[in-house]
């Protein structure tokens, strides 16, 4: 097992009930990415009452609040030592290769081999860059989510946040609330409102099933894996964090960032369209979750329906940002993430380096296993909650994999 987070160790709690000897492998101590790679402020986007892992719920006196990053930290530490699984901590990988026995798993300068690897090291290992930051002028401070920490170790001036996600939105709003001139370049994004009907989103998301839906049950599952992050944030007032909120705050909101030349930033004329169809697709949502409602009887102990207004768009956005004139000294580019696979040596990645895979099953790698990627078994699969269920599918088929190579290597013998 690669990786001691909540995926990592939700996987060595089924392999231990099954008494399947393993090892867990992680770089840093027990919840490293949690600890080292995010901002100060953050918070989970899920309620506390959805933090629960096989064994282990959350049983604080605030189920609708958000846990902090410490907070989740200590969650996953405290799982760890529950289910007493056996980390190595400090322990880098440096490769993963075929070998004699399955694979041979190379780590702190020692060779591992093994029947079977589960990669468990998240899918947020490095910040995912578009060709254009290439030319950014040099002038500017450049920095992804993964060096922000808080507004205080910005350069003095205004920002501009590429990506209006999950991460952009929430960056963007702390920076405005700094009192910094921000403007947030927004892309393909996801509208979702904190609270609806008087129930949190995630609330209807798990009543109705929609976070239960299997990855063989959509049409399109690359496209499904890709669809960005909902526009939600974690507060104690449960806001809801929209673009709208951020222009009510100050926030400039311009179309996609499409190229830069010399000083000269060039953005998309798309916003409004964009908008529209984020505005759109929320609506959507929406009228499932009524109809859902109405279907099962709970209309009369929820809110009524509600809509909030489309997303207001200035009648003539910005096409062009002078990034000479002082105005933006920082640029943040919350345009993604992806996983490092640089010490994978199995040639199981496609052409843009994403693994191949069916659920977290690699076929072409018997024995080589995927988890905490997004929608990689259910629409859930990202959250913590999620890795429950995605466990125990993986570890299935991981002791039927190696039952059947027991019985395969067993010696064969003849009476007569």
């Amino acid at each position: 097992m690669i990786g001691a987070g909540h995926a990592g160790l939700a996987v060595s709690n089924d392999l231990t009930r099954r008494s399947v000897d393993h090892v867990v492998f992680e770089r840093g101590e027990v919840a490293n990415t949690w600890r080292t790679e995010r901002w100060d402020s953050l918070r989970l986007l899920t309620p506390n009452w959805q933090t629960r892992l096989p064994g282990l719920e959350y049983e604080g006196d605030d189920p609708d609040g958000f846990m902090t990053m410490p907070e989740i930290v200590d969650f996953i530490v405290g799982y760890g030592r529950l289910v007493d699984a056996p980390v190595r901590t400090q322990t880098t990988v440096e490769a993963v290769r075929p070998g004699d026995k399955g694979y041979e798993v190379v780590a702190n300068g020692r060779i591992w081999e093994t029947d079977a690897v589960v990669l468990a090291t998240g899918g947020f290992n490095l910040a995912k860059l578009p060709p254009v930051a290439n030319d950014l002028p040099t002038h500017l401070v450049s920095m992804t989510p993964l060096q922000y920490r808080s507004p205080d170790d910005l350069r003095e001036g205004g920002v501009l946040v590429v990506g209006a996600s999950a991460t952009g939105i929430q960056i963007g709003e702390e920076i405005a609330r700094s009192g910094r001139s921000v403007t947030i370049a927004v892309g393909e994004h996801v509208r979702m409102p904190r609270v609806y009907r008087g129930r949190d989103i995630q609330w209807w998301m798990d009543r109705t099933g929609l976070l239960d839906e299997r990855y063989d049950e959509v049409d399109d599952i690359v496209r499904a894996r890709h669809v960005p992050s909902p526009q939600l944030v974690g507060t104690p007032e449960r806001s809801t964090l929209d673009l709208n909120a951020l222009s009510a705050q100050g926030v400039r909101m311009v179309g996609r960032l499409a190229s830069i030349v010399d000083d000269q930033a060039y953005l998309s004329g798309s916003l409004r369209n964009v908008c529209n169809l984020a505005d759109l697709k929320m609506v959507r949502l929406l009228n499932t979750i009524d109809e859902w409602a109405t279907e099962t009887g709970l209309d009369g102990e929820v809110g009524d329906p509600e809509r909030a207004i489309s997303t207001i768009v200035d009648e003539n956005p910005l096409l062009t940002l002078d990034l000479s004139s002082g105005e933006i000294e920082t640029v943040i580019w919350a345009t993604g993430y992806k996983p490092d696979y640089s010490w994978l040596e199995v040639p199981v990645l496609d052409r843009k380096g994403e693994i191949r895979h069916d659920g977290g099953i690699v076929r072409t790698a018997p024995g080589l296993y995927r988890i905490g990627l997004n929608f990689l078994r259910r629409r859930k699969s990202s959250f913590i909650h999620g890795a429950g269920d995605d466990a125990r599918d993986l570890t299935d088929h991981l002791a039927n994999y190696l039952h059947s190579k027991t019985r395969s290597a067993a010696p064969v013998t003849t009476t007569g």
